[in-house]
This record gives C-alpha cells, sequence and structure tokens, in this order.
C-alpha cells in the first residue's frame, strides 16, 4: 500500500519557488541583463575541506565560461550560442534552449580564494574552493581535571 503523500507531484513546482527565491536574494546587477532563457543546472556541496561546485554546460566551450569570486559570492556566465544553418530547413521541434546565462551564488563559508580551481569535462564545470583554515575549526581536546 502506497503512503498518502499529499504533496508528491510538485517537486516542480518547488524547484521553480527556490529559483524565484534565489533569484529574489541573491546580488544583482548587470550580470542578469540580456540573460536568456537558458540556465545551466548547478550543485554546491561541502566536503570537510571545501565547497564544491558543478555546472552543467552542455555545448559550451570552458574559453566561453567565466567564473569569478567577489568577497563571498561566486558568479557563473556564459553563453550558449545557437547554431545556423544556412539551409532551407523546416522544423517540426526545437526544444533546445539557448542564450546568456549567469548564476550567482553566496557561499556558506569563508574559503581561500587564492586556491580556487575550475576545471571542465563531459560538459560540466566544476569549481573547488578550498574553506579558509579560520572556516575548517578545529577540534579541542578535553583534559580530565
Amino acid at each position: 500500500m502506497k503512503p498518502l503523500a499529499p504533496w508528491s507531484g510538485m517537486t516542480g513546482l518547488k524547484r521553480e519557488m527556490d529559483e524565484l527565491l534565489e533569484r529574489f536574494f541573491e546580488p544583482r546587477g548587470d550580470v542578469f541583463a540580456g540573460m536568456g532563457d537558458w540556465r545551466p543546472q548547478i550543485d554546491v556541496s561541502e566536503t570537510k575541506d571545501a565547497i564544491v561546485v558543478k555546472a552543467e554546460v552542455p555545448g559550451i566551450e570552458p574559453k566561453e565560461i567565466a567564473v569569478t569570486l567577489e568577497g563571498d559570492v561566486l558568479t557563473l556566465k556564459g553563453e550558449k550560442r545557437q547554431e545556423k544553418e544556412e539551409k532551407d530547413e523546416k522544423y517540426y521541434r526545437v526544444e533546445r534552449s539557448y542564450g546568456s546565462f549567469a548564476r550567482s551564488f553566496r557561499l556558506p563559508v569563508a574559503v581561500d580564494a587564492g586556491q580556487v580551481a575550475a576545471a571542465f569535462k563531459n560538459g560540466v564545470v566544476t569549481v573547488t574552493l578550498p574553506k579558509s583554515a579560520a572556516a575548517k575549526g578545529t577540534t579541542i581536546p578535553i583534559k580530565e581535571a
């Protein structure tokens, strides 16, 4: 028997609401001017030593992606260009999206900006942001009195 889950079909709505709130609370500026309908999907995770951001950017060359870190805000910008051929083609379906994108994230902990690294493999950009020594914290041993 399947348990009653009244919100089980709402994942799409939840994702849209999360993106709306993300755009509302994140820093704004000219980076959002001219954005297209396309936004890469992004994962942000934390390990013991670093924050790791992975962005799916199929169809984009690594040299066309800009990764910047200003204070505690990481920004990824780029553009997915439409392939244009001057053939007499008639499309029956067009589902791929194109255009400029800019995604900004406020980092949850302080990072060592001098050690940030970005890599590109199989259409995924991985940005590794090592935590600063203060953000890693320290373990304080308890002495028996």
